[in-house]
Order: structure tokens, then sequence, then C-alpha cells
């Protein structure tokens, strides 16, 4: 769905993007996460149109941003941070005039202003003025505006950011119900949240495309050990002839959670989880949960951003 080589944009003497190169399959949902000024506004604002490059190409669905800039805007929808609405208008109102905009045949509007509404979980807002909307309500109409035509790229940049938590979680929802239907491009600078709704990361650190791929890959490749967390229910025997048949574990530690639950760390070079747990449940250990320590992957934005003290 979109292609992009060697892409530079200049603003003045500042480089806001330097020499990124990536694709993105249809269908796919990507988030760019990076800190504030990584230049992730400015790669969505030239995805958009809205932006010339200074070089590079960037093309999506085969057509180019620079000389066929009306074919790319009629495959996006975009949700710029603060969401570009008419105050005064009600929301249905507003939507149907926005399909008007996009292209929509009349006779299929009403139909496709009911769909956005019900996707975005607006119809009992369909009448109110957006003025009378909270912010987190405000956001939905801006993603609803983005879909209305139904566009096989939907660009949201920073969807979350002024939201509340409740506000948070509704909207990692809705963006997920969004997935697979259209390629989804996003921007966030918190992992946490990006990380829970996209299928792939890229990593921005002053214009620089500094990581790509799952999280699991992108701490992989900055060399970071791997830190698991397993809670089981078993013998301790059955524990360390299960670890005894395991490769590459550096580190462990046991300890008893209650009657009968374990809590075992380990510390690998390697990602070892589906041996891992294939060893335990072999063993005949109970495997209630397995998860990487969150803090690792933390860890490794940091240090890819340049954010901790004495990066660069």
């Amino acid at each position: 769905m979109i292609e992009i080589k060697e892409l530079i944009k200049n603003y003045g003497e500042v480089r806001a993007v330097d020499r990124i190169s990536c694709q993105i399959a249809q269908g796919e949902c990507v988030g760019l996460l990076g800190l504030n000024g990584a230049g992730k506004t400015t790669l969505l604002r030239i995805l958009a149109c809205l932006l010339t490059p200074t070089s590079g190409t960037v093309t999506v669905d085969g057509h180019d941003v620079v000389r066929q800039p009306e074919q790319v805007r009629r495959l996006i929808g975009y949700l710029p941070e603060e969401p570009p609405l008419y105050l005064e208008m009600r929301v249905a109102d507003f939507l149907a005039f926005v399909a008007g905009i996009r292209g929509v045949p009349r006779m299929d509007t009403g139909g496709r202003v009911q769909q956005a509404l019900q996707r975005c979980q607006l119809e009992h807002m369909a009448g109110e003025r957006i003025e009378t909307l909270s912010y987190g309500y405000r956001k939905r109409v801006g993603i609803a505006q983005a879909i209305v035509h139904n566009p096989p790229l939907v660009i949201l940049d920073e969807p979350i950011a002024g939201l509340d938590p409740a506000q948070i979680v509704e909207m990692r929802e809705l963006i997920r119900a969004l997935r697979g239907e259209h390629t989804l491009v996003l921007s966030s600078h918190i992992l946490a949240e990006i990380s829970q709704t996209c299928d792939r990361l890229l990593v921005l650190q002053r214009g620089r495309l500094v990581g790509s791929g799952t999280e699991e890959e992108i701490a992989g490749s900055s060399g970071r050990e791997f830190r698991l967390e397993v809670l089981l229910r078993g013998q301790r025997a059955l524990v360390e002839q299960a670890l005894g048949q395991v490769e590459d574990i550096d580190e462990r530690q046991l300890e008893q959670r209650g009657p009968d639950e374990l809590l075992l760390r380990v510390v690998s070079s390697q990602d070892v989880r589906a041996q891992l747990a294939a060893q335990l449940v072999g063993a005949g250990l109970q495997l209630l949960e397995l998860r990487r320590q969150r803090d690792q992957l933390e860890e490794v934005f940091l240090k890819l951003t340049g954010s901790k003290e004495g990066a660069s």
C-alpha cells in the first residue's frame, strides 16, 4: 500500500525527515513511535499530500504523492492531532457534508454516514451539535470523518492525545476494529498504547528510522536480554527438570507464591518462550501465565530514541 524511498524533508536548515525508507503492506496496522519532534507528524502530512518532500519518493497504492496527489487523496482518510470539525454543525450533518466532499454518491451518503456512526459508536450523538461534545467524542467524530468514504488507507496522528484513561481504552478498541479492513498508519509517543493496537512499529528519532518490527523484534535487534516471568502450579522438582531441557537460559529464580503456585524468573539471550512453555507443560506443570517483563521493552524504546541520559 505504501512505499517510501530515501525520503527527506527539510524546513530551512532543519531536517525533519532524514532518508527514511520503508514499506507498509495492505491491511497492515503500523505505528510511528517517537518522542515529540521525531518527525512523525511531518511524515504523516507527506503521506496525506499536505507537505511536499524535499527529495525521495512516496507512493500510495502505486500513486506518487507529488505527481498524483489527487489520486492519493481519494485513497486516504486523515485525522490530524486536532480533529478538523465544524463545531456548529450536528454530527450526522457534518459527516454527510464530508462524504459529499469525498465524492460519495448522494444515494449512498445516508448509508455511509450510518455506517461511520455505528463503527465509531456515535449513533446516539448523531443529532448533537459538535460543540457540545466532549473531547473524546470529538476525536470519534474525527475518525468517523476519516472513514465515511471507506478509504483503503486511514492516517491517524496522535489519536489518543488528550484523552482520559477511559477514553483511551475506548479509542484503542475503535482502532482495533478498523484493522484489516483498512490499512492503518498512526503515530504516538506512548509505547504502551501504540504497541497494543499495531501489528508493527516504526521507531523514529530525529527524523531517522532507528527501529522497525514488532516489539519483540525491535527488542531482539537491540541486543537486549529476554527477561521472562512464569506463573506455575506444581512441584519444584518438575520445574527444575523442565529447565534442564531448555538451552540458552543464563539466570533463573524460583519463588513460592501461595500454597501451590510458583513464580519463575528467567533471563536468556534468546527468545525461549515457546521452548520453555512446551517443557513446563510436558513435565506436568500447569502454566498459568508467561510474560516478558514490560520495563525491558520500555528501556529498548528509550535507548533507540536517545532519551536516556547520556544517549545520543
